[in-house]
Order: C-alpha cells, then structure tokens, then sequence
C-alpha cells in the first residue's frame, strides 16, 4: 500500500482507507484546509445555484405557505412584500457557512473533552476541528447529487428538498407541513459514513476500544436526534 504523502490524495484515501489517512494526519499540520474548502465550495454551490435558478414570485408563495399556514392572504401578502431574493439568497449562504463552521467546533469540543484523559491523545481543540472537515466528506456526495438535480430541473419552481436528496425527507416524500419534516430534513444517509469516519479517527488518535470510538462517535447525534423524535411525536 502507498504512503499517503499529500492531502489530496489524503482526500481521495478518506473513502477507501480511512484509517491509514487518520493515522497519517495524527502526526501532520495544516491538511486539513484541503477538505475544508472542498466540504465548504460544495455545500454552498448548490444554494448558489438554486437561487440564481428559482422562479422567486413561486418560491416567496412556497415560504409564506410553509411559514405561516392557514392565514389570511393579506397576512402572506405582507410576508411576501418583506422578502427579496438577495436578501434570502445571501442570508441563507451566509448561514449555512457560519452554521458549518459553528457545528464543527462544537462537535470538536467535544471530542477534546471525551479525549481529555487519554493516554495516547495529544490532539488538541484545532487538531479535532482539522479532523471534523474530514469526517465531513461524505457530505460532498449529496451536495454533487443536488447539482444534478438542479441541472437537470425542467422547471424553474424547484422544491427545496431537492437540495438535500440524502435526506430522509426527501428520501420519504415528507411533505413541509409534516410533524417529522425538518427531523427528516436533517437525518441524511451520509451522516452515518461521517458517523463511522469518527469513529475510525478516534480509534487512532486514541486507546479507545473500537466499542468506545464508536459510542463516542454515536452519542451526540442519538442524544440529539432521539430528543428531536419524542417532540415531532408529542
């Protein structure tokens, strides 16, 4: 097997042997900017493209249907009045940039504080970030296949589903009005890869059994998405 000696190839090695790139990147600096702009460039295109592809009039009725549900068309009149597609465009990119960036730390936060005893773990905070955007690359593949779906859209008034077509919603045909939608809209297939990448990192950068690593790995998204399930329910 080759040694992996550069990050792109590091890249291309974190769907095939994920634990001979985690071992390598243990005792290596500044790689982890290669998926990071990777992961980033690739959420963000797809919303680009959405709105600059959009039928706005069409998607300004979609929100105000989704937002506000049984009103008044006065009521929607004067929600759709205060919308513009810059302000919706940008917003939105501007969110799901911070938003990642956000995730991410926490995520390792937390994995610093789960690690903090370890005998073998010498990563800090910044180490664990550096690794959460290669863990996140399975998400690259959603994101190329809502590129797809947006190119070949015969219409202009596209469902925004379709820009998470991993996602159980769309997955399951969840409609926006119902109870379980945004649980669906943010329970996507690739998470679970990502899930295992963690676990795979863990085992390496630490003397976690594999049990453990994947606990750890696990533990957040079952807390947090469990929670999420007993509400959409009640």
């Amino acid at each position: 097997m080759s040694e992996v000696s550069n990050p792109f190839q590091a890249v291309n090695e974190t769907f095939i042997r994920p634990n001979k790139v985690f071992a390598k990147l243990a005792n290596t600096d500044n790689w982890s900017w290669v998926p990071f702009f990777i992961v980033m460039a690739l959420a963000l295109l797809p919303l680009y493209l959405f709105f600059q592809t959009i039928d706005f009039a069409w998607y300004s009725n979609y929100l105000a249907d989704v937002q506000l549900g049984d009103v008044s068309p006065a009521e929607k009149q004067a929600y759709k009045d205060q919308l513009t597609l810059g302000m919706i465009k940008w917003s939105t990119l501007i969110g799901s940039f911070l938003g990642f960036l956000i995730i991410n730390a926490l995520v390792a936060g937390y994995l610093t504080f789960m690690t903090r005893n370890d005998e073998k773990s010498i990563q800090g905070f910044t180490d664990w970030y550096g690794m959460t955007w290669w863990t996140a690359l399975p998400s690259i593949i959603p994101s190329l296949i809502a590129l797809v779906l947006l190119v070949m859209a015969d219409s202009h008034q596209i469902d925004p589903i379709s820009l998470s077509p991993l996602s159980l919603a769309y997955i399951f045909g969840l409609e926006p009005t119902s109870a379980f939608f945004s649980l669906g809209q943010s329970i996507r297939l690739d998470m679970f890869w990502s899930y295992y990448l963690t676990a795979v990192a863990l085992g390496q950068w630490t003397s976690f059994s594999t049990k453990k690593s994947w606990i750890v790995a696990l533990a957040p998204g079952a807390v947090i998405y469990g929670i999420w399930l007993i509400f959409a329910i009640v």
